[in-house]
């Protein structure tokens, strides 16, 4: 049954900690779930956060800490000594342990480092700290059970047994020769089927997806994705069984990714949080608040640049606003198709194939809309040739807006830079610029101004 945190609750968990009362506070939290326990902890201050930290076993304080937000962590942790923080550590898989000494400053990382009780995890946790973040490497763990070809099935089910010790979850076992190399995986059931005294060369599977430790994590998750595994192998330069990844951490890599390219494509620049200060996020927003201005100066020259046309004509004042957001939306509906195909790897064909397309789908798109405008303006307004030019001012800027929201994320991500970029107000902002520049070039041409 799910366990709900009531606002009783929390004053109860407050008031327990208030006086110290740590035998009744660890009865009523020790039966919960980790994630529960996170969000328990969120809700406190930061004394009454270290002080539950402090007080439960690490083993399930340290699944708590991997599920808070990295500015509520990065304070408890700061809260923390090295010691005490290694505490933490050891119980982690390597992996999120490795995340960990990635928040800390250099300083504070190495005198944790320095705590570790056990060696080999030390070790194993200071190898993945020289792989990228976003790589293969950096999002696996050491943690896995792994039997040498040459094995018999009893001898392999008590290594498996020694090994499964330090596993949390047994998602597959990995065969490897006596280099260490990766040979391929073994089914359980030909495991628990077979003679005791048969050698696993004879029964296990050499067909097995692994990546290598510098694949990206993009693309890590679309191997993943594509073939249903609940994890892979990662292999090193020389095919050597260094590693997994488990679908709970490659989750968190696609969580991450897809909140990055949403504050991206809404125009903030950095990575921020919600309880980030003013000044940070700021910063992080001003940028393109900025782009956002210097787009609407622009718009405004080009207006004041056909100044004629409205004294003579004033309808068309009127219908910038539809022109300028008609263009802005169009754009960011192409962009968005594109960055969502790039990042599911489902785009087929050339650039020119795809802006055919675009083509043919704006065209068509605007033949209909420009239609329904020419309708309405001519019915209103009743001056033809005014209809004419707006409508077919509309139908124009439809084509060129799909057209930049096609092209420019293409561009970009063949420059590796993150398409997202072009979703957001950089793909809005030119497109009203060019869709404003548009309009009164063709109602100029068509009214004969």
């Amino acid at each position: 049954m799910q366990f709900n945190i009531t606002k009783d609750f929390l004053e109860e968990v407050k008031s327990l900690i208030e006086v110290s009362d740590t035998k009744k506070l660890e009865h009523i939290l020790e039966e919960l779930h980790f994630a529960d326990i996170a969000e328990i902890i969120d809700e406190l201050n930061l004394e009454d956060a270290v002080f539950i930290v402090k007080l439960l076993d690490s083993e399930k304080t340290s699944e708590a800490l991997m599920e808070l937000d990295e500015a509520q962590r990065d304070r408890i942790l700061n809260a923390l000594s090295p010691k005490e923080i290694a505490g933490e550590l050891e119980e982690m898989d390597t992996d999120d342990a490795a995340d960990i000494l990635n928040e800390l400053s250099e300083d504070v990382a190495q005198s944790v480092i320095n705590e570790l009780v056990d060696e080999q995890h030390a070790e194993d946790i200071v190898d993945l700290l020289r792989y990228e973040e976003n790589s293969a490497g950096g999002l696996m763990a050491k943690e896995l059970v792994r039997v040498n070809e040459n094995w018999s099935v009893t001898g392999c089910v008590s290594e498996m047994r020694a090994q499964a010790e330090n596993v949390t979850r047994v998602h597959s076992i990995y065969v490897v020769d006596n280099n260490n190399k990766l040979k391929g995986r073994l089914s359980l059931k030909d495991l628990l089927t077979s003679k005791e005294d048969t050698p696993i060369k004879d029964v296990y599977i050499p067909k097995v997806d692994f990546v290598t430790v510098n694949t990206p994590g993009e693309e890590v998750s679309r191997i993943m994705r594509k073939y249903d595994l609940e994890a892979i192998p990662v292999v090193d330069e020389l095919d050597r069984l260094v590693g997994r990844i488990t679908i709970d951490d490659i989750v968190d890599f696609i969580t991450e990714e897809a909140e990055k390219d949403y504050q991206l494509a809404s125009g903030i620049s950095q990575d921020v949080e919600a309880n980030d200060s003013i000044w940070e996020l700021t910063k992080a927003r001003l940028p393109w608040l900025v782009l956002g201005l210097l787009g609407g100066i622009g718009a405004a020259a080009i207006m004041g640049g056909f100044e004629e046309i409205f004294e003579k004509h004033a309808v068309l004042f009127f219908f910038t606003p539809l022109i300028a957001a008609m263009a802005g939306n169009v754009g960011v509906q192409s962009s968005a198709i594109i960055v969502q195909g790039i990042a599911n790897d489902d785009l087929k064909g050339s650039i020119g194939n795809r802006l055919i397309k675009e083509i043919l789908l704006a065209m068509l798109n605007g033949v209909i809309l420009a239609i329904l405008l020419f309708a309405y303006t001519f019915a209103t307004k009743g001056e033809i040739f005014t209809s004419i030019a707006i409508s077919t001012s509309l139908f124009v800027v439809i084509i060129v807006a799909g057209l930049v929201g096609t092209f420019v994320p293409l561009a970009l991500h063949k420059r590796g830079i993150d398409p997202a970029l072009a979703t957001g107000p950089f793909i809005t902002t030119s497109n009203d610029i060019f869709g404003i520049l548009i309009y009164f070039m063709i109602a100029k041409a068509i009214i004969g101004i």
